[in-house]
């Protein structure tokens, strides 16, 4: 795996999630945090967890294995998760940029939160974030199809690759 790859999975990434956030303003505040049953609840629940997954993994990242996540009780808004979460970005893209091949292939020892062990390559770890990220927007699209909301533009990796393209033109 290389540096430039994992940049562009990070790139990606925050453009698929920023995709996301915006079809997810469309909604009104009884829609984002209406229960649909699924993995999380709510819209809003979905995305606080995306959001929570990559505050643990950054944590992980700078040797800390925290048990518990931080307090979402304040985040009631799309906008509210936008403020919590770009600094959050800054620091991933900041930890990234550090990275090296071998800071790319060192292994990380870590706890989960529910206590048991876990050892990853820095790579893998960053491309699961990604990887998860992708899961749970495909979730946040159905939930918005069932609302009769509009998803988000297209986020499929491909549409990434082939609007970078044309921008680099």
């Amino acid at each position: 795996m290389t540096p430039e790859y994992i940049h562009t999975l990070i790139e990606y990434n925050y453009w698929a999630r920023d995709r996301a956030l915006a079809s997810a303003e469309q909604l009104s505040p009884e829609q984002l945090t209406r229960n649909l049953g699924s993995s999380f609840a709510s819209v809003l629940d979905t995305l606080i967890h995306m959001h929570f997954a990559e505050w643990i993994w950054y944590q992980r990242w700078q040797g800390r294995s925290p048990s518990a996540g931080p307090d979402a009780s304040l985040i009631t808004s799309v906008a509210a998760l936008r403020d919590a979460w770009h600094p959050l970005e800054a620091q991933i893209r900041a930890f990234v940029d550090s990275l090296g091949p071998a800071g790319l292939a060192r292994v990380l020892e870590y706890t989960l939160m529910n206590g048991t062990p876990g050892r990853s390559a820095h790579w893998q770890m960053i491309a699961h974030v990604v990887n998860h990220g992708a899961y749970h927007r495909g979730q946040v699209a159905t939930m918005l199809r069932l609302l009769g909301a509009t998803p988000a533009q297209s986020t499929d990796m491909i549409v990434f690759f082939r609007e970078q393209s044309v921008a680099a033109q």
